[in-house]
C-alpha cells in the first residue's frame, strides 16, 4: 500500500486488461505496491461434470486504480494492463465517491428489496435512500421487471444491474421525464 501523506496526489483511474487478466493484474500491482480494486461476484458455473461457484470480475476487462504521477506509468508497464480508459482521448480521474459507491454495491450484491411504487423512468437522475446502497446516485437506464433497476455511474463510464424496489430512490431535482 502506498504512503498518501506524501504530498502526491492521489486519483482513481480505470484501467483495461488482457482477456481474463483482471485478477493477475490485480495479484501484480498489488506486488508492486500500487493500489487497486477489482470488484468481484460470486457466479455458478456448470461443466460437464460438476457445477462449481467461482469469483468472476463485475466489469470484464477493467481494474481500478489509484495512483499518482509517480505511479500512473507504472500501471501501463504491468503485464496484462492494456491502457487507461479514455474518454476525449484522455485517461479520466475517476471520483472516490464513486469508488466507495461500487464498493457499498458490491458488499450489498445479492440483496434484494420489494417494489411498492412505479415513479421513476428511463432517464432519471436517481439516489438511493434507503436500504444497503444508501447514498448512491446514478441514471436509471433502464427498468427491468419490478425489481432490476440499471442504474449508470457517469464517471466509471459502465452500468450496473441493482436489485431494489422503487420505493428505495428518490429523484434528484425532479428529474422525471415529461413522457408517461
Amino acid at each position: 500500500m502506498q504512503d498518501y501523506s506524501s504530498g502526491h496526489s492521489y486519483k482513481w483511474y480505470a484501467a483495461y486488461t488482457d482477456s481474463r487478466a483482471e485478477k493477475k493484474v490485480y495479484k501484480e500491482l498489488g506486488s508492486k505496491g500500487i493500489e487497486c480494486y477489482l470488484p468481484l461476484k460470486t457466479v455458478k458455473r456448470q461443466w460437464s461434470d460438476r457445477i462449481k461457484t467461482i469469483e468472476s470480475p463485475l466489469i470484464p476487462g477493467y481494474i481500478f486504480v489509484r495512483v499518482s504521477n509517480k505511479e500512473y506509468y507504472e500501471v501501463l508497464l504491468t503485464a496484462g494492463v492494456r491502457r487507461y480508459v479514455c474518454f476525449e482521448g484522455n485517461p479520466t480521474p475517476i471520483p472516490e465517491k464513486q469508488i466507495e459507491d461500487l464498493k457499498c454495491f458490491m458488499q450489498f450484491l445479492n440483496e434484494e428489496t420489494q417494489v411498492t411504487s412505479e415513479r421513476i423512468r428511463k432517464g432519471d437522475a436517481v439516489k438511493i435512500v434507503s436500504g444497503p446502497l444508501s447514498g448512491i446516485s446514478g441514471e436509471v437506464v433502464e427498468i427491468r421487471g419490478k425489481r432490476c433497476i440499471l442504474l449508470r455511474f457517469k464517471d466509471l463510464g459502465f452500468c450496473v444491474h441493482a436489485e431494489l424496489g422503487t420505493n428505495n430512490v428518490e429523484l434528484i431535482n425532479g428529474s422525471s421525464s415529461p413522457e408517461h
